[in-house]
């Protein structure tokens, strides 16, 4: 059941992560207007079981005063709102405060601060200022650490008996696909059938970002709620006639690529990249459904 909307403010970032999922960076196009959010709040409006609406981005700190103004409008609409940020402004106690009273003061429900070795290597980093400043100030807040990918396990070792395990929590799409993949264990594209990391056919969340798509996994979109309204776009929506999503549903990445004959050649380290690189591969065939581009580092 779709209950929340994230909205990415922007592609641009602070910063140009090896595991992101939208290869956002200081360089990347893409901004969303005030209007433009408030007409996407006023959308989920209009979606019986939306209760949360999530900033994010890139940074959404890079626009703050919209971001500000985008908050208050989502709470007048009675939604509970989160935030997704590195926190970069917090280089200070006294900074880190005048970031985050305001938030406090606007009632945000949750943040996430991304605070790991990809964004901060520095003991007391910005992140870290920013999860104490939170904390403080009374908002629940959750950091998001992820590890450089590594083996945990091969089969056969201690009590695993199965596939090859990859702990650190990256997720093998956008700029992971192609930065984070080396040294990894592999695994024959055609035992692919499943995506076992998004509920594609009745998703909890979407994400809508700054030219309009409507994303139910970074890069493959719903559609555009530029040009039809966000709550037509969810009612008309079915999985089966997606060409994209259907396949995957059917058989996962090895049904894709069957489908359009997309070659699987040297073995994947898990779903997720396999589905990245086919998809990446039928862009031209499909550039209203695998878009933008820049989320395939084009």
């Amino acid at each position: 059941m779709l209950t929340g909307i994230h909205i990415l403010l922007t592609y641009k970032c602070t910063l140009e992560c090896e595991h992101c999922f939208v290869h956002a960076s200081p360089s990347s196009p893409g901004v969303i207007t005030l209007q433009q959010i408030k007409d996407l709040i006023r959308e989920a409006r209009k979606l019986e079981h939306i209760e949360w609406i999530f900033f994010e981005g890139g940074e959404p700190f890079l626009f703050y005063p919209i971001l500000l103004e985008a908050i208050q409008f989502a709470k007048e609409n009675t939604f509970k709102v989160g935030l997704v940020t590195n926190a970069y402004g917090a280089i200070t106690d006294d900074d880190a405060l005048v970031w985050f009273r305001p938030l406090a003061e606007l009632g945000v429900d949750y943040i996430n601060i991304s605070d790991d070795q990809f964004h901060y290597e520095e003991e007391h980093s910005p992140a870290k200022l920013g999860v104490a400043t939170a904390r403080k100030l009374g908002i629940p807040i959750d950091p998001i650490c992820i590890k450089k990918p590594f083996v945990e396990a091969l089969p056969g070792e201690g009590l695993h008996k199965g596939e090859p395990v990859i702990g650190g929590g990256a997720m093998f799409r956008g700029r992971a696909a192609d930065k984070l993949i080396e040294g990894l264990p592999r695994k024959p594209g055609k035992d692919l059938v499943k995506c076992p990391y998004e509920d594609l056919v009745t998703p909890e969340r979407l994400h809508v970002d700054p030219y309009g798509h409507v994303h139910l996994c970074q890069g493959v979109s719903m559609g555009n709620a530029f040009a039809h309204p966000l709550s037509t776009l969810v009612s008309r929506y079915d999985a089966s006639a997606h060409p994209i999503v259907g396949p995957l549903v059917q058989g996962g990445p090895a049904e894709l690529a069957r489908r359009y004959e997309v070659s699987l050649d040297g073995g994947y380290v898990d779903e997720c990249h396999c589905c990245y690189l086919v998809r990446r591969a039928l862009l031209d065939r499909f550039p209203e459904h695998l878009a933008p581009r820049q989320v395939y580092g084009l």
